[in-house]
């Protein structure tokens, strides 16, 4: 098994959510993907799990969308990843 660094440490906590809805989306997505996105979508998603917990429910409902382009994109590219 791979060491994880501090920063994916920080992450995998910060996937835990206050709702199990976002705990089933931003898990996985952790532990299937995070190793494989770029540097850029790296800081991306750290910026995505630090949001807010009702913001990031709305994004991944898609009952709203993130004001930020590069949140949007991160949020599709979870849902697209998670969808195959």
């Amino acid at each position: 098994m791979t060491e994880l660094s501090a920063e994916e440490r920080r992450l995998r906590w910060h996937c835990r959510r206050g709702l199990k809805e976002l705990d089933v989306i931003l898990g996985p997505f952790m532990d299937e993907h995070y190793p494989d996105l770029s540097p850029d979508d790296k800081i991306l998603f750290a910026r995505l799990v630090d949001g807010e917990d009702m913001d990031l429910f709305n994004w991944f409902m898609q009952q709203e969308k993130p004001a930020d382009p590069g949140l949007e994109r991160m949020v599709e590219l979870i849902l697209a990843r998670l969808a195959r």
